[in-house]
């Protein structure tokens, strides 16, 4: 009988395979804040706007659209799509970051903050005025300008501590500062700033705890008669060298992974008080939408309820870009 062979099992792209730290995931925003001046239509047509929004994930539906999308075979007619819907509370802006040479020099923190999260976070004991440390601001002495942001989940009824995300913004460093002076004290709709087009979205996937190396990596049964065990490798490698290859797939933790969905297409941004309909729908797992919400075509990683950064697309491509579809109804 010949030798079995076939290609490896397992992913080597992202290695080791093991839990995230947080579950907000981290951005690079260089490259993106330096391809912002290729987007269309994903976010507002402002001088500045902010380049991500904390979101969290609702579920899935089927969704009635209809397709504009030039050359598409189904240009003109009514299609049904699989669409995610994510709600995205409104978030306040926590601190201002300043950055010269990479490093942060200064971090302003916004004296505007309520007493509940007061509470919650660690807070100075020296109070500073926010606007007075704006004003002090020497754009030809810094790099560059980023926010901290908070989602209030509490009025949509998730949980009771926010999440925290640093957030770049595009623009001049003049554009930026005057985005923050006029926002310093108000609430942050994702309707503002991100409308139809494409985006990004990071999040976890689901956690699956400990599994072995044929759920985890996709290894093949061992025979019956193997002496000690099937759902297992046959062989872990030689004796000397001493050790196991990282390559050898082994049991160990699944899922709760950092992955990035690459340019989900934004069907509809709007406020929930637009669509009374989808207001009344009662979603397994996460109960009724109270806040502003974003449907994207496609599936999201991640359970209910798991945090999701909705960021402007790294590297957009002209076959999504040029998606144009009409939500008509959700099903």
């Amino acid at each position: 009988m010949g030798r079995k062979n076939g290609p490896r099992h397992g992913s080597m792209q992202v290695w080791p395979r093991k839990r995230s730290n947080d579950f907000i995931s981290r951005v690079n925003w260089s490259p993106i804040v330096s391809n912002s001046s290729k987007l269309s239509n994903t976010t507002s047509p402002q001088k500045s706007t902010i380049l991500g929004f904390i979101a969290y994930k609702v579920g899935m539906k089927s969704a009635f659209v209809k397709d504009s999308t030039p050359d598409s075979m189904t240009k003109g007619k009514r299609i049904i799509v699989p669409v995610t819907i994510l709600e995205c509370p409104q978030m306040k802006i926590f601190s201002v970051r300043v950055y010269k040479n990479g490093i942060v020099k200064n971090e302003i923190i916004n004296d505007n903050l309520s007493k509940d999260l007061k509470r919650i976070m660690k807070m100075p004991k020296k109070k500073v005025d926010t606007k007075a440390e704006l004003a002090k601001i020497n754009l030809e002495e810094i790099d560059d300008l980023r926010l901290v942001v908070y989602s209030e989940v509490a009025k949509i009824e998730i949980k009771k501590s926010p999440d925290l995300a640093e957030i770049a913004l595009s623009g001049s460093k003049q554009d930026k500062l005057e985005l923050i002076k006029n926002n310093i004290s108000k609430d942050l709709g994702v309707t503002e700033f991100f409308q139809k087009g494409l985006v990004d979205l990071r999040g976890l996937t689901k956690g699956k705890g400990f599994q072995g190396p044929v759920k985890r990596f996709g290894v093949e049964f061992r025979s019956h008669k193997a002496e000690k065990g099937q759902r297992r490798v046959g062989s872990i490698g030689p004796w000397h060298p001493t050790g196991v290859p990282f390559t050898v797939a082994r049991a160990g933790q699944m899922g709760l992974y950092s992955r990035i969905t690459y340019n989900a297409h934004i069907i509809a941004s709007k406020k929930i008080a637009e669509n009374p309909a989808l207001a009344n729908m009662v979603f397994d797992n996460f109960g009724k939408i109270k806040g502003d919400y974003v449907i994207v075509n496609g599936s999201v990683q991640g359970p209910c309820k798991r945090q999701i950064l909705l960021s402007a697309p790294l590297r957009p491509t002209k076959k999504q870009s040029k998606k144009q579809y009409e939500l008509v109804e959700l099903r």
